[in-house]
């Protein structure tokens, strides 16, 4: 905590220089350096207690900005229905509000967002049938469930200290300078996930696909396309950020057999 003349304690520094990742308190600081690591450790401090309405307000900007770059499949066209059809009742699960829409875009890919924000890529429901598109909805949601954007934005937050973040009018909410949503996008949603994460979505699409009666067996064969499909420089969108497919699906048949 500050002291009433503004200064800090050392070991308050030195704890406050951890969070910024090894910086040195062996030698002498001068007073502007240590105003600036001092400026960069409270920022770090700040951005890891962001509220879970503040973090809906990154995430829901996110989507929004996504939504203004890609064309969204609405109910008059072939893409929007198919998904509102196999995915009705699914507006919410497990506690968490979705909104499961389809981008018309050829990649083979989808993506999942904290705020319940899912995404599916025409290119994907091209290859899929509805069971197999059900399995990625349902591993999507899991890593929605198990937090794993949500830790990847405070991270984010924390790596960035220099992040431009201001009040919305009349709230107590922050939101992402629009420059920086791009940039936010990709560290957050399109890094590749860790394999520890992508067995545990796996793990929550098989649950997900028994619970509501779905062919668990299209867990195994979905994964089997995207290895077909991906060929040896793995250059699929989603294998790019779910890693491991053939494996995955090892483990998946696994499961079904036990």
């Amino acid at each position: 905590m500050d002291r009433k003349d503004g200064s800090i304690s050392r070991r308050e520094f030195t704890a406050m220089a951890a969070l910024l990742g090894g910086v040195s308190i062996a030698a002498p600081v001068s007073a502007q350096s240590f105003g600036s690591i001092m400026g960069s450790a409270k920022k770090v401090l700040k951005a890891a207690s962001y509220s879970d309405e503040e973090m809906k307000v990154f995430f829901d900007q996110m989507s929004n900005d996504m939504d203004r770059k890609n064309p969204v499949a609405g109910m008059d066209n072939p893409y929007g229905q198919r998904l509102a059809a196999l995915t009705k009742g699914l507006n919410r699960y497990d506690g968490l509000d979705l909104d499961i829409k389809a981008y018309l875009v050829k990649d083979v890919n989808a993506f999942a967002m904290a705020n319940g924000t899912i995404r599916i890529f025409a290119g994907l429901m091209d290859e899929f049938t509805d069971d197999e598109v059900r399995y990625v909805i349902g591993h999507e949601i899991g890593h929605v469930k198990r937090e794993h954007t949500k830790k990847r934005m405070q991270g984010a937050l924390q790596r960035d200290a220099a992040l431009s973040v201001a009040g919305t009018a009349n709230s107590r909410a922050k939101r992402i300078g629009n420059s920086e949503l791009g940039k936010f996008f990709g560290d957050v949603v399109t890094a590749q996930h860790s394999q520890k994460h992508e067995r545990q979505a796996d793990d929550y699409a098989f649950a997900f696909m028994e619970d509501k009666g779905y062919d668990s067996q299209a867990c195994v064969t979905a994964l089997e396309k995207l290895v077909g499909m991906s060929g040896p420089s793995d250059g699929l969108p989603w294998t790019k950020t779910h890693p491991s497919p053939a494996a995955r699906a090892k483990r998946m048949r696994k499961k079904i057999k036990d």
